[in-house]
């Protein structure tokens, strides 16, 4: 029996629903792994698990990828420091002293503001706002799982609609080759026709003004104290609240180091740098910079300083495990066919007025089931921009639907690098996050589905 076609959906399949039913993201992923191989192997063990060994080995010996290793557990190391310093503490009495953030409102709009403004990579604007911002939600009563849906429908959102970074580069060369009169004027037009990530970030608004919040997030648990709380159940109320420079500095730093080491990379186009080269060393050069501060400070030793940087990075272990299987998974998935299978059921044979929404749900459905945009926007581009020529439909409207597509199945999807990042910003449970945030994704994505219909009947 020759495993394809509809057989090619079962490993992202069983994948989501292990991850939804026993809650562990691992176990998901592992299972997705070696499925996926075995059925690319007509379930020939031994060549199934060399595939699978060997999908590992060339994950974690990708260049990019181990940089986005090494910075995640930086991240854990720079947070712990953070926090065990008294800079977080003081970073929000500061916050309190200076009347900036004093309700849930405050708090709420801080990391979406900060996820809004830096556009230039996704993982820097969710670790930046999520360490900023996770001891606000908690002095203000609201759960991590409405932290996390903040970073995520913030960062990939605003990335894929002000495209001046890694993904605009890559949709540019997508764009190559199609006789396009002006192909940046067309990747312009995209963030009109962009109705998802901009319904989202306005619902991102619109909870942060509010405070309000629906469905399942109504029941998230928020990591809260009370005056009955003890020094031992939050070890956090233990830490004595030194100077905010301590979290400012290093926050501050990784921004403006990232930005000068894309345009360094890039030769001087921001967009052709290296993300996870740029980000890595930046998160090197500023655990550094904050090591040195907390030394000469005498916050620390150097023995002491290491160690809380240990346990910063042994918590953030599991999810950098997470991160690297769902690379794995999603290389997998690729060279098994998943997405070309997919986009096959998306024919030229359609009314006028649902071409724009099939290629959102055929994305949306590609990318939730991989875990990743890219290859829904590598495989579905070349099919939006032949349906743009022989409709008459604009090709940035056939473009727009395509990336709002992948980023609604992307982070809708439990298996998604991105939703993984956004839980570790906010140190919220994956399948907590992703349960709660999906209510809202689903209605953007309704609403979205009902513009492109409105749009198209209005302009025809």
């Amino acid at each position: 029996m020759i495993f394809e076609g509809f057989w090619t959906l079962l490993p992202p399949v069983v994948a989501i629903l292990i991850a939804v039913w026993k809650r562990n993201a691992i176990l998901a992923l592992t299972v997705g792994i070696v499925l996926t191989w075995m059925l690319n192997a007509q379930l020939d063990v031994i060549q199934g698990t060399q595939d699978t060994l060997g999908n590992l080995w060339d994950v974690v010996s990708s260049d990019g990828n181990r940089r986005i290793i090494i910075f995640s557990l930086l991240i854990g190391a720079l947070l712990a420091l953070m926090k065990q310093s008294g800079g977080v503490n003081a970073f929000v009495d500061r916050l309190a002293q200076k009347r900036l953030v004093t309700n849930q409102r405050q708090a709420s709009l801080l990391p979406s503001i900060i996820g809004t403004s830096i556009f230039t990579d996704t993982n820097l604007s969710m670790f930046t706002a999520g360490i900023a911002s996770q001891s606000l939600f908690d002095k203000y009563g609201m759960s991590r799982a409405r932290l996390a849906f903040i970073l995520d429908s913030t960062c990939s959102p605003i990335s894929i609609l002000l495209l001046i970074n890694g993904w605009g580069a890559y949709v540019l060369g997508l764009l190559d080759g199609y006789q396009l009169s002006d192909t940046v004027g067309v990747l312009i037009d995209t963030i009109f026709f962009n109705f998802y990530p901009i319904i989202i970030l306005v619902m991102v608004y619109y909870t942060a003004f509010s405070t309000r919040v629906f469905g399942s997030m109504k029941n998230s648990v928020a990591n809260t104290f009370n005056e009955n709380t003890s020094e031992l159940d939050d070890p956090m109320l233990a830490v004595k609240a030194t100077k905010a420079r301590y979290l400012v500095i290093p926050l501050f730093g990784i921004c403006i180091v990232t930005i000068g080491l894309l345009l360094y990379s890039g030769n001087g186009d921001i967009r052709k740098g290296s993300g996870s080269w740029s980000v890595m060393w930046a998160v090197i050069s500023c655990y550094l910079i904050l090591m040195v501060m907390l030394l000469k400070d005498k916050i620390f030793d150097i023995k002491k300083a290491l160690t809380i940087s240990a346990s910063g990075m042994k918590d953030l272990l599991p999810v950098v495990v997470i991160l690297v299987l769902s690379f794995a998974f999603g290389d997998a998935v690729k060279a098994f066919g998943t997405g070309s299978f997919v986009s096959e059921l998306l024919g030229s044979d359609f009314p006028l007025l649902l071409v724009a929404p099939l290629l959102f749900i055929t994305a949306g459905v590609m990318a939730f089931a991989t875990g990743t945009s890219w290859g829904t926007f590598a495989v579905l581009i070349p099919i939006a921009m032949p349906l743009a020529a022989s409709t008459g439909l604009e090709p940035a409207f056939l473009v727009a639907a395509v990336l709002g597509g992948g980023i609604f199945g992307d982070h809708s999807s439990p298996i998604s690098d991105s939703t993984i990042v956004a839980s570790m910003a906010s140190g919220c449970d994956h399948i907590e996050h992703v349960k709660t945030q999906l209510p809202y994704n689903l209605v953007a994505g309704a609403l979205t589905l009902i513009g492109y219909v409105i749009y198209v009947a209005w302009v025809m």
